[in-house]
């Protein structure tokens, strides 16, 4: 799946060192937090989320790229992310995020479709942890699984975030 393969593309390598970058937008979907290391966004930082310490603030033309794609998501206007991500996590987690990304705009999977989808029946509940430990919401689609009864299930964001974005993706679909 092309959204879990780190791009290194030469416009952004004199960005490129070992450090961090986080640089924050308010969003309709509240303040967000968007992180770069190494010419890839690591992470997506909702409001209530615990901001790490080693991260640089620094707005990278990388993070503006996500910012503006995040605004023209949450407008309406982009209904697919094309940016270079690398979330970390284990191989199993990889394998459940890449599910993830096949899941179109303006739908939903359950979490045993997904289990189903990466070979694994019944790891529903370790689908639903990595789904949980995602770094990446919104550009990593998570808040398109849902309960296999159709009824929203947890989410990093809040309930009221996820149903926001299914509706958002539901109006413009």
């Amino acid at each position: 799946m092309p959204y879990l393969t780190p791009i290194k593309r030469t416009d952004f390598l004199h960005e490129q060192n070992l450090m961090k970058y986080i640089f924050f937008y308010q969003t309709a979907i509240g303040k967000i937090g968007i992180a770069e290391k190494n010419g890839s966004i690591t992470d997506l930082y909702l409001e209530h989320d615990q901001i790490p310490d080693d991260a640089n603030l620094h707005e990278t033309e990388m993070i503006h790229l996500a910012g503006v794609q995040v605004t023209e998501y949450l407008s309406g206007v982009r209904k697919e992310f094309s940016l270079p991500l690398d979330p970390k996590g284990t191989p199993f987690m990889q394998t459940v995020w890449t599910a993830l990304c096949a899941v179109p705009y303006g739908e939903t999977r359950s979490y045993k479709e997904i289990a189903q989808t990466i070979g694994n029946p019944g790891a529903c509940r370790a689908v639903g942890l990595a789904n949980n430990r995602n770094p990446i919401p919104l550009f990593i689609p998570c808040h398109r699984i849902i309960g296999s009864n159709g009824g929203l299930t947890g989410y990093r964001g809040g309930l009221t975030v996820k149903s926001y974005l299914l509706e958002l993706e539901k109006r413009y679909a």
